[in-house]
């Protein structure tokens, strides 16, 4: 009896030493708290653009990079007024600042301010010379002021640099992507001879398609332009052909 009571202090013991040897627990450590610009991006990305506002506008005011996306916030609820302002403090924060500078470009289109907007779209490209989507930005804007010419000119160097970017959607980056034409029937007519002079034949037949069904009516075009002669044995090119021009 007294052998088992002594067993039993050592083991009390032993685990009462074990116990006092053992390092203090440490409190765990508090979550790492998210700044006002990625709290901002994930309402913008739940299409939440008061609220992101409300959030970027907690965070530093002389930062290029919150200003502008304030901006793209604001554009997004269709407040151009107001996103220019945001843009241009951006541009005032960091001149050089690309994508600010073509955010304010596509302010002053959707403003109907074309002559501004290819100014923006040029400055930018002067900063930022390889940016598809600029390209893609002031080919539209080129459009819209009817210089076709220059308008395909710009079309062909956005795709160059990325084969992408007509394809492109969304616009919670930190850079808008125009989309908005009022001729849509010619514009697709452009981005189909763009495709086509590319060699991308599907995209081509895509955007004829979606010209025919638009109302263009200049069908002529696709017969005669060399831009579309290799698809012309194409037999998805000659049933496009045979498709009767959608009346507007």
């Amino acid at each position: 009896m007294k052998f088992r009571m002594f067993a039993c202090t050592l083991i009390s013991a032993s685990t009462f030493i074990t116990g006092m040897n053992d390092p203090p627990a440490k409190p765990s450590d508090p979550k790492p708290q998210l700044s006002a610009e990625s709290r901002g991006d994930i309402l913008m990305a739940r299409k939440e653009y008061r609220e992101a506002i409300e959030v970027y506008l907690q965070g530093p005011q002389d930062s290029s990079i919150l200003l502008n996306k304030t901006g793209i916030a604001y554009h997004q609820l269709t407040d151009t007024n107001t996103a220019r302002k945001f843009y241009e403090r951006s541009t005032k924060a960091n001149p050089v600042y690309a994508e600010a500078i073509n955010n304010l470009g596509t302010a002053f289109y959707a403003q109907k301010n074309y002559r501004k907007a290819i100014a923006q779209y040029l400055k930018a490209l002067k900063i930022n010379p390889l940016s598809a989507s600029v390209h893609s930005n002031l080919g539209t804007a080129y459009f819209a002021r009817k210089k076709y010419d220059a308008a395909l000119e710009s079309y062909q160097k956005a795709l160059e640099l990325d084969p992408e970017v007509f394809e492109h959607r969304g616009s919670n980056g930190v850079l808008l992507q125009e989309r908005t034409v009022n001729e849509r029937a010619k514009f697709h007519y452009y981005l189909a001879k763009t495709y086509a002079k590319a060699g991308a034949h599907e995209r081509a037949l895509g955007y004829i398609r979606k010209a025919l069904e638009e109302g263009f009516k200049e069908k002529k075009r696709f017969m005669e332009e060399p831009e579309f002669a290799n698809l012309r044995e194409l037999p998805e090119f000659q049933q496009l052909m045979t498709m009767e021009t959608r009346v507007l």
